[in-house]
């Protein structure tokens, strides 16, 4: 096969080691096409043809030999094993195809190959690469009539061969032109940018399929929901050939449908761009290692499909359908903890067939629209106070007991704890948007160890607020013992808890904000922010001026309920979001409701660190409520 004339390139040459798993599977893909040219009956009936099919089995097991070390290599290398003993014993076509597909299908759930274009090719430039590089030899109609083919052996492919394309998917094509085929004149073209050989690849792949098809094709796609549910993704049109088609819809729709999709590849692109598209990716990559057994590599992908598939789009999402975020969101762990415990597999198809009908909901929330000003203040309003609520309980708290303890010179650690959170918040924006992109699992992380540290912080604090609440002699140090325990070290903490807590909730923000602004309606956006940090300005005031009124035990004593409460709430939100990045196990409670405001999510992880947390406040509370005589207290 040749897409032009050319030197014969090895592929093992051309590619790096980590591309060998490429080039197996390439050859499977062409064993399964071509071995029923090979053998009919248990009979040789071209010499030649089989001879190839003898050399590319040995490759394939070869290749398999030198993949690095996966759990999965074993069952792969003894299948490949399988598959060459088939091809000596001259099994039949359908044998060796289907051992040919399923080993293609374990090889890639083992060591993932990109399975699609990241956006819809451009045909047109596919057709210009074609004609200029490769019609010399397959023909300008790709009946591999162009003057280039005479006397080439093997004889390049007719892409308008319908037989032969029934059994050939886009990525497999997209293969063959990635990485060439060894013994023939077809060289690799990986020297082209990903997105030409894709377009080439889907160019080359519509050539058996005629324009009346097509138009066939266009009227089913539009006609019925079924075919288009089949082909959600621009990954799904890649994958299924004609021939698999066939076996759910029929013959003749299978022809029409592919017709239309490969000239119309843009139908399957989701509206949402490829983030969700690559979520659907690794959810079907996911679900085809778990089925080859392979948990880990299933649990990596099934992880992978959040972080990279489905993170990027939650502030859009949350903005628009929060309940259907949060769904989201409990599927997709529900999938991590059956995946985690070895559940059946039917069960994780069934986890990853609710996730798929929910991503195209998710779809449809995203639809590209202008957004009113209502809907932007709504958002901008909502985000802000519930992010601002936290930070700001914490920060008055800590302002208020300076202002107890008549520690006014202590202030500005708290202040500027708070400032420069807000100044690392613009930096960050600014990063986000002009530098870099903040991947979902530095989220994740950033926020899980944010809440981690200031919910440790606050277990102190809250014992010891309390313990204070109950001390006879509290005026007495306060004059003796403050002025030490706010020197140095201890007046920088204050500083970094009022930094950590502020910073997590500017950064949930900023993400948020970003994609409410991406939608429009940007004048309703500023009006909500406004007016949130308005009543948030409020609340404040109402606080502070509160404190002053409450006798210091009273106040010491409240402020240890909100301090503990508080803490509570952050490591629950901590581990949850950590459980988000991967770094902690998954095993949900399912009669448990999810209560966010009170950092409440149904694992058994997330739940046990907020009982540990209570535990540890009520053995603190106990202890420091214990008389002490007249002896003042010791600082914290």
């Amino acid at each position: 096969m040749a897409l032009a004339l050319g030197f014969s390139i090895p592929a093992h040459a051309q590619a790096p080691a980590a591309s060998e798993a490429q080039v197996a599977w390439r050859l499977l893909d062409y064993v399964a096409v071509d071995y029923a040219g090979a053998v009919a009956n248990g009979q040789v009936i071209s010499a030649a043809e089989y001879g190839e099919m003898i050399e590319f089995a040995g490759q394939i097991r070869t290749r398999i030999a030198a993949l690095p070390a996966h759990e999965a290599k074993a069952d792969l290398s003894r299948n490949a094993a399988a598959l060459e003993s088939s091809i000596r014993a001259k099994a039949s076509p359908e044998d060796v195809g289907a051992r040919a597909k399923s080993l293609a299908a374990a090889l890639l759930a083992a060591y993932p190959s990109p399975l699609a274009p990241a956006f819809p090719p451009d045909l047109a430039r596919g057709q210009a690469l074609y004609q200029e590089q490769c019609a010399v030899c397959h023909g300008v109609t790709g009946r591999a009539d162009g003057e280039g083919a005479q006397g080439l052996d093997p004889a390049p492919i007719a892409f308008a061969d319908v037989e032969r394309a029934r059994q050939r998917s886009v990525f497999g094509l997209y293969q063959v032109i990635d990485q060439g085929l060894d013994g023939t004149a077809m060289a690799s073209f990986a020297h082209l940018p990903a997105e030409d050989r894709w377009a080439l690849a889907f160019y080359v792949g519509r050539f058996a399929f005629t324009d009346a098809e097509a138009a066939e094709g266009q009227r089913l796609w539009e006609s019925d929901p079924a075919i288009r549910t089949a082909f959600p993704t621009l990954a799904s049109v890649t994958q299924t050939t004609p021939a698999d088609l066939a076996s759910r819809i029929g013959e003749t729709k299978a022809r029409a449908v592919t017709a239309y999709i490969r000239r119309h590849p843009d139908a399957a692109s989701p509206a949402s761009g490829g983030a969700l598209t690559l979520a659907r990716t690794r959810l079907a990559e996911s679900l085809a290692a778990y089925r080859a057994g392979d948990r880990k590599q299933a649990a990596d992908l099934a992880l992978s499909a959040y972080l990279d598939g489905f993170e990027p789009v939650e502030p859009a999402l949350g903005a628009r359908d929060g309940a259907l975020l949060r769904r989201v969101e409990t599927a997709m762990t529900g999938l991590r903890a059956a995946i985690g415990r070895g559940a059946p597999a039917e069960e994780v198809q069934a986890q990853v067939a609710r996730l798929n009908a929910l991503l195209d909901t998710a779809e449809r929330a995203l639809a590209p629209q202008e957004a009113d000003n209502v809907a932007s203040f709504a958002g901008a309003f909502t985000i802000l106070l519930r992010e601002g609520l936290e930070a700001l309980l914490i920060v008055v708290a800590m302002i208020a007991f300076l202002r107890k303890a008549e520690r006014p010179e202590a202030l500005r650690y708290v202040h500027g704890g708070w400032v420069a959170a807000l100044l690392a918040g613009g930096a960050t924006w600014a990063a986000a948007t002009f530098l870099i992109s903040i991947s979902g699992a530095s989220r994740e992380l950033t926020e899980g160890f944010g809440s981690l540290l200031a919910g440790a912080v606050l277990v102190s604090v809250g014992i010891w607020m309390h313990g204070k609440s109950h001390a006879d002699a509290w005026q007495i140090y306060i004059r003796e013992k403050l002025s030490k325990a706010l020197s140095g070290r201890s007046a920088w903490l204050l500083f970094l808890l009022a930094f950590v807590v502020v910073y997590r909730e500017v950064f949930e923000t900023i993400l948020f904000y970003a994609a409410i602004w991406s939608q429009g309606g940007h004048v309703g956006m500023l009006a909500g922010a406004l007016t949130a940090v308005a009543i948030l300005a409020v609340i404040a005031w109402a606080l502070l001026t509160y404190s002053k009124r409450l006798p210091i035990g009273q106040f010491f004593s409240l402020s240890s309920i909100l301090m503990a409460v508080l803490s509570v709430v952050l490591v629950g939100k901590g581990v949850a979001a950590l459980q988000e990045a991967g770094w902690i196990d998954v095993h949900p409670i399912a009669w448990l409701p999810r209560i966010e405001i009170l950092g409440l999510y149904p694992t058994l992880e997330g739940v046990g660190v907020q009982i540990l947390t209570v535990a540890i406040l009520a053995i603190g509370f106990v202890r420091s409520s214990r008389p002490s005589g007249t002896k003042a207290p010791t600082a914290a």
